[in-house]
């Protein structure tokens, strides 16, 4: 958590925490779920949500609505991000590290291209 020394610093804190924010609400021709169910979190969900927020922030992206859910079903598969671009089926990843998750937002995300080493088998 950042110190906040002046009233300056307490606002570019809600600034960024607004942003961060809209990005999750925003609606776009990609949406990206997050499960964030208690196995979900546990896995370490909540380390791949800030990643992928962090790289929409970074490479100022637009058009992606982040969501979280609850359980998704699949434990043993935690943290699970699932990707659907425009009319596309959605895909299903599991075991999605910050550095997964970084990786799928390049290639899946940007790129167009499935991350294959991720996907749940249906």
């Amino acid at each position: 958590m950042p110190t906040v020394k002046s009233l300056e610093d307490l606002k570019k804190i809600r600034e960024e925490a607004l942003k961060k924010r809209e990005i999750k609400s925003s609606p776009g021709s990609v949406q990206i779920v997050v499960g964030m169910g208690t196995p979900g979190i546990a896995a370490g969900a909540r380390e791949t949500l800030k990643e992928i927020l962090n790289y929409i922030e970074e490479k100022n992206l637009t058009n992606i609505t982040v969501r979280q859910t609850g359980n998704i079903g699949r434990d043993s598969w935690e943290p699970i991000v699932q990707v659907v671009v425009g009319e596309n089926a959605p895909v299903t990843y599991g075991k999605v590290t910050p550095a997964a998750a970084r990786q799928i937002m390049e290639q899946h995300v940007v790129g167009g291209k499935i991350v294959n080493d991720y996907v749940i088998p249906a």
